[in-house]
């Protein structure tokens, strides 16, 4: 059976077939563009319809979009979600994602000031890759993850017209996007998998959901986790790679990939103590059980 991303795939070459037919016309250019692909667009304080884009957003939040933005307040992973985002089911699974808030009665980007984004440097991907989408595909028989991009020509968007031309590498280079799509990578791919093996999967445990929810949007809550007797009981770690862990939020969050990793699909990353399983089941007995021959279970 066709993945999910590759049914999308095949949705856009559909549509470029058609695409003189459609009765309406849409934002999006269904053409396939290449990271060697030529683009024409260039948005800055010079054209007409600057800041149009961010009085009227739709904007899915990743990890690192959460990481760097509650580091630029100062605030907790949670304090900056409560206060920052909505949230919203990314799939019939309801599997949990964030969307950045707008302002209150209104569908403006909660940051956008008079002169423009107030969180420039640390935007959110989406901000960053406009006008333009992706979506990442595996094509069958490939492990690998294909990142497609088209052009999104939405109608007051006055950027198309500006007479630059790059490549859409350079374009990804030039806002910053290829940080986002690295530190990302390992948990879109976790996304993806859940996505494209559908009802073979089945809808995860309220306990995975609720790993899922604090491995991708709450690294202080996973660093108290990791830190916590139950995981060291369970997971070899060495005092080193702690330590690392505990200074380190960028690489607590690459852990917390494999952590999701090993437990929702298990793909072994992270040494288990040999001794973990009879350990939590000795814990589960009731106190007092008595074994076979009558005595007291020393396990």
């Amino acid at each position: 059976m066709a993945s999910l991303e590759l049914h999308e795939k095949m949705v856009l070459d559909g549509l470029e077939k058609i695409k003189d037919e459609i009765p309406f016309e849409s934002p999006v250019n269904p053409v396939e563009l290449s990271l060697d692909s030529e683009i024409q667009f260039h948005c800055h304080k010079g054209v007409s319809c600057f800041n149009e884009c961010c009085r009227n957003i739709d904007i899915t939040l990743t990890p690192y979009d959460i990481l760097r933005l509650k580091r630029r307040f100062g605030m907790s992973s949670s304090e900056w979600v409560n206060q920052f985002t909505l949230p919203y089911p990314m799939d019939a699974h309801e599997m949990p994602g964030l969307k950045l808030a707008t302002r209150s009665g209104t569908t403006a980007c909660v940051f956008l000031r008079e002169e423009g984004c107030s969180v420039y440097e640390d935007r959110p991907a989406a901000c960053r890759l406009y006008a333009m989408g992706s979506m990442g595909v595996r094509k069958q028989g490939s492990a690998e993850v294909e990142e497609l991009y088209f052009m999104v020509k939405e109608e007051h968007c006055k950027g198309h017209e500006e007479p630059r031309k790059l490549t859409v590498q350079a374009y990804l280079e030039e806002q910053g996007l290829l940080e986002y799509q690295e530190f990302n990578r390992n948990w879109r791919d976790i996304v993806l998998k859940k996505r494209s093996s559908g009802p073979t999967v089945g809808k995860p445990s309220p306990r995975s959901m609720q790993l899922f929810d604090m491995c991708s949007y709450d690294i202080d809550s996973f660093r108290k986790f990791v830190n916590s007797p139950g995981f060291t009981e369970v997971f070899d770690l060495e005092d080193e790679e702690k330590k690392g862990l505990n200074e380190d939020e960028d690489r607590l969050f690459q852990f917390s990939c494999r952590f999701l990793k090993q437990v929702l699909y298990g793909e072994q990353s992270i040494a288990v103590r040999p001794d973990a399983r009879d350990r939590r089941m000795q814990r589960r007995k009731p106190s007092g059980a008595a074994t076979e021959s009558g005595g007291p279970d020393q396990g």
